[in-house]
């Protein structure tokens, strides 16, 4: 199913799309839970689940290849990074549906072999799109731009399907790095609200994360 040409209004139709795939994949839990970066969070978004149901995958990819064509544009990148491990599911098929070579980057260095954080093949200059499936605080996605530069290659934007609105986009924007998001957490909140798929509580909790965490 391709989602593109929304035109006027198109933003709210993507917002309900994939407020009825994260409801429709139980993508979001409310409890206690523990971040990658050791923070403890109330709510839990895993993306990851969404490749289980493939009709479901499938809108989110379309969803996502046509915010990079019009939000990037394809000419302004050469290859894709994804990112280990829950970026990689839509990383990978994003730039086969845009014909671009793609990379990914390890969270830590290879002990063996090449020795790089960098699995693919990468040319000093290219210009290297940064893919996610989620932002919180930025550390993964700056850490893997910096690791990007090292090989020569040059890194100015990022892109996640959803933003999490916990600083991510300012420590980027540190490093010279602009981050295009699909969707923010607090637009998800309030539209999951409206489809009675979560109560005010679970609003509040999840409102109550969103701040400049840097």
């Amino acid at each position: 199913m391709a989602i593109i040409g929304y035109g006027l209004g198109g933003r709210g139709l993507i917002l309900e799309e994939i407020c009825r795939v994260l409801k429709r994949t139980g993508a979001i839990e409310f409890g206690t839970f523990k971040l990658p970066n050791g923070r403890i969070t109330p709510y839990y978004i895993d993306l990851r689940v969404i490749t289980s149901f493939p009709d479901a995958f499938a809108k989110v990819v379309d969803i996502f290849v046509d915010s990079i064509r019009s939000e990037i544009g394809v000419e302004n990148f050469d290859r894709i990074a994804g990112i280990p491990t829950a970026g990689l599911p839509l990383s990978s098929v994003s730039a086969y549906l845009l014909k671009k070579p793609f990379i990914y980057i390890r969270q830590k260095q290879r002990l063996r072999g090449r020795e790089r954080r960098v699995e693919g093949i990468i040319v000093p200059g290219d210009r290297v799109l940064l893919v996610d499936d989620l932002v919180t605080t930025g550390l993964t996605l700056k850490k893997s731009a910096l690791a990007v530069r090292a090989e020569g290659g040059l890194v100015s934007d990022a892109i996640v399907l959803l933003d999490r609105e916990e600083g991510g986009r300012e420590r980027l924007e540190k490093i010279g790095v602009k981050l295009h998001s699909v969707l923010k957490i607090s637009n998800v909140a309030q539209k999951l609200y409206e489809m009675d798929a979560i109560g005010e509580d679970e609003v509040k909790i999840m409102l109550s994360q969103v701040k400049s965490r840097v």
